[in-house]
């Protein structure tokens, strides 16, 4: 696999130093950029367009979401990985509709940030697992979709999707990786990446939570927990 590039976002400069030593010895990453604010970061991101965004959610002047909101609008393409709370029901709503792939706890060992780092940057979404590990943030990110559904201003309309396509999108909004997915389907990983393609083309949604919310709020789709949740 090719090089893939980062971008480090935080406000202390001695946090920023030590992951960027850290992943200089890791040959498949490069730093290419390291912002202390939001501000700062949206222009980054602008001038270098970078692979990934490593950033912590609480920056002076734009908050971290906001930043993910707008880098997610103008580069769908970029994996952000946001230090936050990841045991906050709410912020994690919040980080999935601003678009972000993955939220680890600011004390994250580097092993298992680097393990997130490789996760995103195969297009998957760890974020998700934090909805089927959690019976609190699952709690309320089901019924920030609930409402969503519910809204009076919405109405269910003929989906444009395939019910190949729906089923895809179901399996991606409980969570299931590509691979996953495949498995269940029992279709290859290329075949499960080309019918995510479809779906974003044909909702004009730049990712695959967009996809999911998009549809959850029309009613095409349901989420459905495990067991417990």
């Amino acid at each position: 696999m090719s090089v893939t590039t980062l971008i480090i976002v935080h406000t202390v400069s001695l946090f920023r130093d030590g992951l960027r030593y850290a992943l200089s010895s890791t040959p498949e990453y490069r730093v290419i950029g390291e912002a202390s604010n939001g501000q700062q970061a949206i222009q980054l991101v602008d001038q270098t367009d970078s692979d990934l965004v490593v950033m912590d959610i609480d920056l002076p002047g734009v908050h971290g979401l906001e930043v993910a909101r707008v880098i997610k609008r103008s580069h769908p393409h970029i994996g952000i990985i946001l230090f936050g709370p990841t045991n906050d029901g709410a912020t994690v709503v919040k980080a999935i509709r601003a678009g972000v792939s993955a939220m680890v706890p600011p004390n994250i060992e580097f092993v298992d940030l680097l393990a997130t780092l490789h996760q995103v940057r195969r297009g998957e979404y760890p974020i998700n697992d934090l909805v089927l590990t959690s019976p609190e943030v699952a709690a309320t990110v089901l019924e920030a979709f609930r409402q969503m559904v519910g809204d009076d201003d919405i109405q269910t309309v003929f989906s444009p999707l395939s019910a190949r396509e729906l089923e895809v999108l179901e399996l991606v909004a409980a969570g299931r990786t590509n691979r996953e997915i495949a498995a269940q389907l029992d279709i290859s990983n290329q075949t499960v990446k080309n019918h995510i393609s479809s779906i974003l083309r044909k909702l004009a949604v730049n990712d695959r939570t967009q996809a999911v919310v998009y549809a959850m709020r029309r009613g095409w789709i349901k989420v459905v927990l495990p067991d417990g949740l």
